[in-house]
């Protein structure tokens, strides 16, 4: 049997969605005009700040949700006629405003406001909430190690340390959040993420000497390449690296031992052997804190892989995606919240703006409900800006930006927060979430 369109994403859902619109179209309140919201209720523990990432994925993904003949076949027993039939014909035409890809969140931003029919916009709930989930994580994390580095490039490389397809996905969210590279050859492709990799332990390995597959590397890639110099004695390796490339190479690569300490000393012997403009890369199980510590050392890049497509310890970002104004009887908008302890969320459709002071330093994370309150409403000596941007316009994708300008929004974003964000000590949000 043909199996569902692989170009399809109508089936990155779970079953409980289909079964409640089936159950709406059977009390009539399918079609009831609702609004649903996609927020966090709280960073992960010690986090300062999240960066919103996977908005352009999720915008492809809903432009891909639709129910083919083949998707439908599958779905047979899972609901009845009439709603396969419902489904074949499924194109959200809603509307759809959200945080711009690279912005930064606090608790209880409203990442994305979705509004449509109940049908049609609850059938969106989890797929867009696993990319934002996932994406925003990995986001969040690779905006920590960029700050930790400061002006030393990060590169990705953590492929072999994931699922397949999410490491495509975080090689993206990485290159949103500021890191330089990848090694993801299918990002590259994708996405245009940038690609960069030379060579591995077992190609040196394959050789006979050291030097033999030195000298291979050069020949083919030019004495810019980056050489591994940690497969054996690391002095002998950098001696060898130099005589075979000469003073020109590009780089050499560190891959184990006490980072900082090794490094200082492979930079004292490229120096005196005139290599002085031979890059120091490190690479080796690094997350924020461990690129912090070496700030000090002559490291002048980072490779990070599985701390990197693991979130650094927070894998996701616990987004939800709740109902909070609905169609009433009588056609006005009625808000709803859910109140089970704990998990508990605020009625009405919201707008979100981030208050700056006279300097331009974000105070607070303005959260109300309603329309956004007219500028002269600002308190003196602050300025507002606005969050929310137009993603989708009567079903159709009108805010799709390209990753350099996601780079850009995430750049401007973390340098209007306070100071208090450089700190990879955990601590309270940098800024408060204000409900007004």
């Amino acid at each position: 049997m043909t199996g569902p369109s692989p170009s399809s994403t109508a089936l990155l859902t779970d079953h409980y969605e289909l079964t409640m619109v089936q159950a709406a179209r059977q009390s009539g309140t399918a079609g009831r005009r609702s609004v649903f919201e996609l927020f966090p209720r709280r960073l992960p523990q010690g986090r300062r700040y999240g960066v919103v990432a996977g908005v352009g994925r999720a915008l492809d993904a809903l432009e891909d949700f639709r129910f083919d003949a083949a998707t439908l076949t599958s779905l047979e027993g899972v609901v009845d006629a009439g709603m396969l039939d419902w489904l074949g014909s499924y194109r959200f035409s809603g509307d759809v405003w959200g945080y711009a890809e690279g912005e930064a969140y606090f608790p209880h931003s409203p990442l994305l406001v979705v509004e449509g029919t109940f049908a049609e916009a609850v059938l969106l709930e989890t797929v867009l909430l696993s990319i934002y989930n996932h994406d925003s994580a990995i986001a969040s994390a690779a905006s920590r190690m960029t700050l930790a580095a400061g002006e030393r490039p990060c590169i990705e490389m953590g492929a072999r340390r994931t699922h397949e397809e999410a490491a495509v996905a975080a090689a993206r969210a990485a290159y949103v959040a500021g890191f330089e590279a990848s090694s993801n050859l299918a990002a590259r492709a994708r996405y245009g993420v940038p690609s960069t990799g030379t060579a591995a332990h077992s190609f040196t390995l394959l050789h006979d000497a050291e030097a033999d597959a030195f000298r291979a590397q050069v020949q083919t890639l030019g004495v810019g390449t980056t050489l591994l110099v940690d497969t054996y004695d690391v002095a002998e390796a950098v001696r060898l690296a130099v005589e075979v490339a000469g003073t020109g190479l590009g780089a050499v690569r560190l891959d184990s031992g006490d980072l900082g300490e090794v490094a200082r000393e492979v930079r004292a012997q490229l120096d005196s052997l005139g290599a002085t403009s031979t890059r120091v890369v490190v690479t080796s199980d690094l997350d924020e804190h461990a690129i912090a510590a070496l700030a000090a050392a002559p490291v002048d890049a980072y490779g990070v892989g599985t701390q990197l497509v693991t979130g650094s310890g927070h894998p996701t970002c616990g987004f939800v995606y709740k109902l909070v104004a609905r169609e009433g009887d009588g056609g006005e908008m009625v808000s709803v919240a859910k109140k089970s302890h704990d998990k508990t969320s605020v009625g009405g459709r919201k707008y979100a703006l981030r208050r700056r002071d006279a300097r331009g330093t974000a105070r607070a994370e303005v959260v109300g409900i309603g329309a956004a309150p007219a500028d002269d409403a600002t308190p003196e000596g602050s300025s507002d800006r606005a969050l929310l941007v137009p993603l989708v316009r009567d079903g159709e994708v009108v805010g799709r930006a390209t990753l350099e300008e996601a780079r850009a929004r995430h750049r401007a974003s973390i340098a209007e927060l306070p100071r208090a964000v450089t700190m990879m000590s955990a601590g309270e949000p940098a800024i408060p979430t204000v409900f007004v």
